[in-house]
């Protein structure tokens, strides 16, 4: 156990500006009074969006939104996510494969994509396909057949699930490239199906597409027109400006469609600091992570949404826009407390970029959710978890102690069945109210864009 003393010292190299952002912090929470009655009759309103933002914070539960509102903001303190009028729930849970009547309490990304991009549960793994894998419209598909420009931006590689719910169909989410196609004999070109995910990615024809993922994009096609070429030859072909790095991501011009490849897996993580292990940490702060190389998720999603409006700035149809902070979820499995914070961080920025554009275009519904909740906990200094725990010491001054339980030590941390938290603003924003479903979601975004 870490001595009291100790944390007491390292807790005050930082109290005097956690001081400072909890006075910030506990002025915005009080600034109506408590009461909010107008403030949610403003907010709610009906009809037609011109255009849609759904930010997905992977793995982000209430517990890791907290946990980086803590050490970000401090506890009175309040991230651009908090600041949406209407807050709801939603429950996650996915099907059994061979009895979709059977009940998966603890889903996993592509089941759960699968619910808000579709409007069908299915089981985990699936990538927008019903339980007996049949095919099912996406609503970027949808909202793209009704003219509508569209737009997919991760920090994962871009066949990871999230990504891949928008604009693919296969049996397993794995079938990410055309080398990757054992778990999907149907979908593989050479028995005359669609493809792997990056190769449908293409043929979809989204706008744009912002994130990781280069190397599968790089595998040779197997088999139609573009044997023995790769996919990043088969999207050149269908239109796309490809681009690797940041410097071509800001020479990108509203025109054409844009495939931005930044890593050949996924990206790398925002900041780094001590994992949690058994017996836990002393206490610490993360720090930026020096290898970090490329564009921050709110770059990519300020430029999506440039490109996307300035596409749209003279059409009555507006456009539909999906973002990801993918490893929220990826370093809670690797029981990282710094890295899952500080892609919560991250994703935030975002959030306040889709949130500034919709000040300026109220036209335009904000969906702010996560697709599971995951394992970190936060739990009281004197707890001895039987776990792996890390202590941070937050904008407070204050010491945080972060769990990890849902594995034994050294395996994959797994996701949890909880229901996880969804906000909107905009058209439309009043259907999150309540405690939902994901596939309700599909509705929502369906019904905001007047798409069938």
């Amino acid at each position: 156990m870490i001595p009291a003393a100790k944390i007491r010292r390292t807790a005050a190299v930082v109290l005097t500006t956690g001081a400072v952002a909890a006075a910030l912090g506990s002025g915005l929470a009080d600034a109506s009074g408590g009461d909010r009655t107008q403030e949610v009759r403003q907010a709610v309103q009906g009809g037609k969006a011109r255009n849609v933002i759904l930010l997905i914070g992977d793995g982000m539960g209430d517990s890791e939104i907290t946990a980086a509102r803590n050490y970000v903001k401090g506890a009175a303190g309040r991230l651009a996510m908090d600041t949406l009028p209407l807050t709801g729930a939603y429950t996650t849970y996915s099907v059994n494969k061979a009895d979709p009547r059977q009940i998966d309490y603890v889903t996993d990304s592509a089941a759960s994509g699968t619910g808000w991009a579709t409007g069908h549960k299915t089981y985990n793994g699936a990538i927008s396909v019903t339980p007996d894998g049949k095919p099912v419209p996406t609503v970027l598909e949808l909202a793209k057949r009704a003219g509508l420009r569209t737009g997919d931006v991760s920090t994962a590689e871009l066949g990871d699930a999230t990504p891949a719910v928008l604009a693919a169909h296969v049996a397993d989410r794995g079938c990410q490239g055309p080398a990757d196609m054992a778990k999907c004999p149907a979908q593989d070109k050479v028995n005359g199906g669609p493809g792997s995910i990056a190769e449908q990615q293409v043929q979809t024809g989204a706008d744009l597409y912002l994130g990781g993922g280069k190397a599968r994009f790089a595998q040779t096609v197997k088999a139609g027109p573009f044997a023995g070429k790769t996919v990043i030859d088969q999207a050149k072909a269908a239109g796309y400006t490809v681009v690797t790095d940041e410097g071509g991501l800001n020479a990108a011009k509203p025109g054409g469609k844009l495939l931005g490849l930044f890593a050949d897996g996924n990206m790398p993580q925002e900041w780094t600091g001590p994992a949690a292990k058994v017996g836990g940490t002393d206490p610490s702060r993360c720090t930026p992570n020096g290898s970090f190389g490329g564009p921050h998720l709110s770059t990519m999603a300020s430029k999506a949404i440039g490109l996307l409006d300035a596409q749209t700035k003279h059409s009555r149809k507006g456009f539909f826009l999906q973002i990801e902070g993918a490893s929220i979820d990826k370093r809670d499995h690797a029981a990282d407390p710094c890295g899952q914070i500080g892609e919560t961080a991250e994703f935030d920025k975002a959030v306040r970029a889709s949130l500034d554009y919709a000040r300026r275009h109220p036209d335009t519904l904000v969906v702010v959710t996560a697709d599971h909740g995951h394992t970190s906990q936060i739990i009281p200094l004197e707890a001895q978890s039987p776990g792996q725990t890390a202590t941070l010491i937050t904008a407070d001054g204050a010491p945080m102690k972060l769990n990890y339980a849902t594995n034994t030590p050294g395996q994959s941390q797994e996701h949890t069945g909880t229901q996880v938290r969804i906000a909107a603003k905009g058209p439309q924003a009043a259907s999150v109210l309540g405690v939902t479903d994901q596939t309700d979601l599909f509705r929502t975004l369906t019904r905001a864009l007047a798409i069938r």
